[in-house]
C-alpha cells in the first residue's frame, strides 16, 4: 500500500469509527433492510455503447478544491439527465471533502445506479453503504489482502449490491479475478506519483477477458480519451475532475458517451 493510499485508509477508519459510534449497527440493519431495492450496477455498464460513471466529489488530494459550488442534488440531475449510467459518490471526508449522506440525496434525485466511493475495509462501510441506499461500492485491492477482499465482495452481494473492485497492475488484477470480480476498474493513476498512464486499460484488457466489464479510471480529459478507452476495449469510464469542473456537466457526459 502507497502511502497516500494508506493515509487515506487510516482516514477512512477513523471517519467509520465515529460513525460507528452515532449510528450502532443494528440501527443500520433496519434501515438497509428498508432501503430502496438496488439498482442493477454491473447491468446498466453492460448496455451497448461506451458507458459513463459520472463522479461528484468536492475536492481531491492531489489537485484541492475541484468547485466552489457542490450540490450533489444538481449534479445527480445534471448526470442523469445527460446519459451517465451510474454516478460515483465520494463519501470520504478528511480527502475529498465528501460525507456519506451525500450519497443518500444522489440516489433520490437520480433514476440510475448509485456507487459508494470510499476506501472501503469494514463490514460496517458495506452495510451503511446499503442502509443509504447505495447500489455498488468501490473495493480497492492494494487497500486489502485477498481474503479481505473476497470476504467484503461476498458481503456486498448478500446485500444486493456490486462491487466496483479497482485495480493498478496485473498482479492486482489477478487477485480481483480470483476473487470473482465482475467489474473490475483499471485505475490509470499511479498513487505513489500521481503520474497518468492511460494505456494501462489497453494492456490489462486481455488478462481481464470479455466474461467481465472493465472501467477505465482516471486521467480522461475529454471526448479523445473517451473515444480511445473505448477502443481499447473498456465498457465503461469513471470520470470526475472533468465534470466537476465543466460549466454544463450533463452536456459534457453527453460529449463523453459519443
Amino acid at each position: 500500500m502507497s502511502d497516500v493510499l494508506a493515509t487515506l485508509v487510516a482516514d477512512a477508519e477513523r471517519q467509520t469509527a465515529r460513525r460507528r459510534r452515532e449510528q450502532p449497527e443494528s440501527v443500520l440493519s433496519h434501515l438497509a433492510a428498508t432501503a430502496p431495492p438496488p439498482r442493477d450496477f454491473a447491468a446498466a455498464l453492460g448496455e451497448p455503447g461506451l458507458a459513463v460513471i459520472a463522479e461528484m466529489k468536492p475536492r481531491s488530494p492531489s489537485k484541492g478544491p475541484l468547485t466552489d459550488d457542490y450540490r450533489p442534488a444538481a449534479l445527480a440531475r445534471a448526470y442523469n439527465s445527460g446519459g451517465a449510467s451510474a454516478i460515483s459518490v465520494l463519501t470520504h471526508e478528511e480527502g475529498f471533502g465528501g460525507t456519506p449522506e451525500h450519497l443518500t440525496v444522489a440516489r433520490a434525485e437520480s433514476e440510475i445506479p448509485v456507487l459508494r466511493k470510499d476506501f472501503i475495509v469494514d463490514e460496517y462501510q458495506v452495510l451503511e453503504a446499503r442502509a443509504l441506499g447505495a447500489d455498488a461500492l468501490l473495493l480497492i485491492v492494494a487497500a486489502l489482502s485477498p481474503q479481505r477482499l473476497a470476504e467484503l465482495l461476498a458481503y456486498t452481494r448478500e446485500l444486493g449490491m456490486e462491487a466496483l473492485v479497482e485495480v493498478h497492475d496485473a498482479d492486482e488484477t489477478d487477485i480481483a479475478m480470483a476473487a470473482d470480480a465482475r467489474v473490475i476498474g483499471v485505475n490509470h493513476r499511479n498513487l505513489r506519483d500521481f503520474t497518468i498512464d492511460r494505456t494501462l486499460s489497453a494492456q490489462l484488457r486481455g488478462r481481464v477477458g470479455r466474461e467481465r466489464l472493465m472501467v477505465g479510471e482516471s486521467g480522461i480529459r475529454g471526448a479523445q480519451d473517451a473515444r480511445e478507452l473505448a477502443q481499447a476495449g473498456v465498457d465503461a469510464i469513471l470520470v470526475g475532475e472533468l465534470l466537476m469542473r465543466s460549466a454544463n456537466p450533463g452536456a459534457t457526459v453527453k460529449e463523453l458517451t459519443g
